[in-house]
């Protein structure tokens, strides 16, 4: 199956930024856009509510602006994550200014919901659904979602504990439409290995951290370039869910990350724009076990540049491999 419109630009890189909580803001997305490739936010980063409209307007104009300045050059789409688990109680306000500014793609999380899939088709606009298994895949797609994003082992933030190889295998075996793999992307040879295993486009989050249009703390950034994924820890303690984090920012919190306790899954709480959580978020850092490919801090349009390189040269190299063996 060709891919949407919205997803088969002339990206400079394959890649689709993944939506980071807190730390994705309007200028990191408009900066991911206007590097080539596909920025994405979640909605629940716009605090309060009211400020998710303007953060739209000003992605959309600062595009536009750079696009009529510089029509040479491809400015990609963007996205917004809506979490739709049961205590976002900003998920109906958030899906309506969504849907009054016809965002062209948006990416779900935790649990998929059909009717926020029809309200996104309503104004032409596609849904992404976060899957961490072949299950979670076939039921996002059975409710209306038009493409997966696979979430792999070694994914920053919440992530599953499958292998890509196996996850985007299983689910190619039955869905031919737009698949995106998650999961220690932080290279350009990462992000061709990728296709090569079946996706349409890698989710890359972790090396936009430690950019300079990013949010993150300088602290947090000097601490994703100095870790490798020996320093990634997998926990359920912070949000209820599964997910990766710097060792370094659970030992500046007291923490033993050798010896986490056990979360209870009804912890997950992204009530009032997930405002309780916000804390963990802040002190106990996300990062993926591709960090150990992020080796200086820059602007997103020198992380672009790099990927791009190492892509290239990575299919140069695999394709002069494949024809010595021809």
């Amino acid at each position: 199956m060709a891919l949407p419109s919205v997803l088969a630009g002339p990206l400079t890189v394959p890649v689709l930024a993944s939506p980071m909580f807190i730390y994705s803001g309007p200028e990191l997305v408009a900066a991911q856009c206007q590097a080539g490739v596909i920025g994405a936010f979640p909605a629940l980063n716009a605090r309060p509510q009211s400020l998710l409209g303007e953060w739209l307007d000003q992605i959309t104009e600062s595009n536009a602006a750079y696009a009529a300045a510089n029509p040479d050059r491809y400015v990609a789409p963007f996205a917004v994550n809506q979490i739709v688990h049961r205590s976002n109680d900003r998920l109906e306000q958030d899906l309506a200014t969504v849907v009054e500014h016809e965002v062209p793609i948006v990416i779900t999380s935790l649990g998929a919901r059909e009717e926020v899939n029809e309200a996104v088709h309503s104004y032409g606009g596609i849904v992404l659904h976060d899957v961490i298994n072949n299950r979670f895949a076939r039921k996002a797609i059975e409710k209306g979602a038009d493409g997966l994003v696979a979430v792999a082992a070694g994914a920053g933030g919440h992530a599953g504990t499958q292998s890509p190889f196996a996850l985007l295998r299983e689910i190619r075996e039955w869905f031919d439409g737009p698949l995106l793999l998650s999961g220690a992307i932080a290279h350009g040879r990462s992000v061709l290995a990728a296709q090569a295993a079946g996706a349409d486009l890698a989710y890359v989050g972790s090396a936009f951290l430690a950019t300079e249009e990013s949010r993150a703390t300088p602290e947090y950034k000097q601490m994703i370039v100095d870790s490798s994924a020996d320093d990634i820890v997998y926990s359920n303690l912070f949000t209820g869910i599964h997910g990766n984090y710097l060792r370094g920012s659970i030992e500046a919190a007291g923490l033993d990350p050798d010896n986490l306790p056990e979360s209870d899954p009804s912890a997950m709480d992204f009530g009032s724009g997930g405002a309780n959580d916000s804390k963990a978020w802040r002190d106990i850092w996300g990062a993926g076990q591709g960090v150990g490919a992020v080796r200086s801090t820059g602007t997103v349009r020198d992380l672009v540049d790099r990927l791009r390189g190492e892509y290239d040269e990575a299919l140069d190299a695999l394709t002069a491999g494949v024809a010595a063996l021809r």
